[in-house]
């Protein structure tokens, strides 16, 4: 329910009805500013502040014939007026109208991504604190390395995702400009002093120079932000994907009661909300790259960047709420397999110890050359023992790596038994999480 009903939010800033609401507020603004500077009579700007409205089927009509689209708006917007009309859009160009009033609608619809990433935020450092001791393996490659635990998996994902509202924080000031400088953005028809009353009204600031349109490296900004972010969402999606694989399975999407994972296998729990998040990251990433072509426009400006912000706009934020919606809902409910973590961490008969080994050795004097040929000669056997079926562990519980180690002469002369089995501890992997989540999450 919350999920529907803040896609329904994000949407309804970006409708036809939106956008020449939009429109309006800034022509009142500016008919207001004008009033305040002497030019507008009080009466009159009453009037339009009061009765201005327009009408979107009239407008459509009008713009069949007129072939421009703020022609039309402004037709409609005058025919709810008397002589008063005059003053509407005076000393005015179409892009102050529309680049300051889509400014009002990009930083609306990036405060609503901004609480979306701070709901993400929220229920990631929740489960981090959930599974600061949860032990897993660590990979590299794709293959085990260390000990881990889940916690510090999350911890990382949230650190990342708060830079990335860092970002959009600071997209939020680069974007909330608008300009009522004029056709070419010299004042020649109207003071700086009107755009500057104008901006102060709307809460945007005045761009401090402009041509006929605000400057599009401030929309290139923007984008490449929301791509970011969708990077970083997709990253904790495809590990999600890795963790529910069969092979793996030590995490896995909340699969509800009645819910169906194949039309031909019964028995298929398919991780279908990270890779739909991924699909969607792809688009949201995609929308960078027009956004950055949009900033080389030909002198004072062109139109070829309209047609492509009417797509990326609405869609790119749309998508992005749609996105972190879906994914701080996967977040919360994911369910995490310790046993399973434990198991995985096992499987490779103690390897995951095996620099704790190489590092003992150098203090008693054995150089690193040595001690590396000595290690990797005993975690090979291993790997050899596991591919011919071995067990991980013997009936003690030994690992195959420390049942090896004890072995070798060469190493049990500078290692006593004790030594070498005290190596084989996790407490020793995570002695330092609670400094590292101080680190990310601040002093409980």
């Amino acid at each position: 329910m919350i999920e529907r009903y803040s896609r329904e939010q994000m949407r309804e800033k970006w409708t036809t009805k939106a956008k020449y609401d939009a429109w309006l507020k800034v022509e009142k603004s500016v008919v207001k500013a004008w009033n305040k500077l002497g030019l507008i009579p009080d009466t009159d700007c009453e009037k339009i502040v009061k009765n201005a409205a327009f009408d979107i089927d009239r407008i459509e009509a009008i713009e069949k014939e007129t072939k421009h689209d703020v022609i039309a708006f402004l037709t409609s917007v005058s025919e709810n007026l008397g002589e008063e009309s005059r003053f509407v859009h005076y000393g005015m160009t179409s892009s102050d109208c529309i680049d300051t009033a889509v400014a009002l609608q990009i930083k609306e619809s990036l405060e609503l991504i901004i609480e979306d990433v701070k709901t993400l935020l929220n229920a990631l450092e929740k489960r981090a604190k959930e599974h600061k001791y949860t032990l897993m393996v660590g990979r590299s490659h794709g293959i085990h390395g260390e000990p881990i635990t889940f916690g510090l998996v999350l911890a990382i994902w949230y650190d990342e995702i708060k830079r990335n509202l860092e970002n959009l924080l600071h997209v939020k000031r680069v974007i909330s400009v608008g300009k009522i400088s004029g056709a070419m953005g010299n004042f020649a028809h109207a003071p700086v002093e009107l755009e500057e009353i104008v901006c102060s009204e709307l809460e945007l600031t005045p761009a401090p120079a402009s041509n006929q349109i605000i400057q599009r490296d401030r929309y290139a900004a923007l984008f490449n932000a929301l791509a970011l972010l969708a990077s970083s969402c997709e990253k904790i999606a495809v590990a999600v994907r890795h963790y529910q694989r069969t092979e793996v399975y030590e995490a896995e999407e909340f699969f509800s009661k009645g819910q169906k994972g194949s039309s031909a296998m019964p028995h298929k729990r398919n991780p279908v909300l990270s890779e739909n998040i991924t699909g969607l990251c792809r688009i949201i990433r995609s929308y960078a790259a027009p956004a950055l072509e949009n900033v080389a426009l030909w002198h004072e400006r062109d139109i070829s960047h309209s047609s492509v912000e009417r797509f990326i706009l609405p869609d790119g934020f749309i998508t992005t709420d749609f996105m972190l919606i879906r994914l701080s809902g996967l977040v919360e409910n994911l369910v995490v397999y310790p046993k399973n973590m434990l198991k995985n961490l096992n499987l490779t008969g103690g390897l995951v110890f095996s620099q704790r080994i190489l590092l003992e050795l150098p203090v008693q004097g054995v150089s690193r050359e040595d001690a590396y040929k000595i290690v990797q000669r005993n975690a090979m056997k291993v790997w050899e023992d596991l591919q011919q079926g071995y067990a991980a562990t013997n009936e003690k519980g030994e690992s195959l790596f420390l049942q090896n180690l004890l072995s070798d002469d060469d190493l049990r002369a500078k290692l006593t038994e004790g030594k070498i089995r005290d190596c084989f501890d996790y407490s020793y992997y995570t002695k330092n999480v609670d400094k590292i989540f101080n680190r990310v999450f601040g002093g409980e």
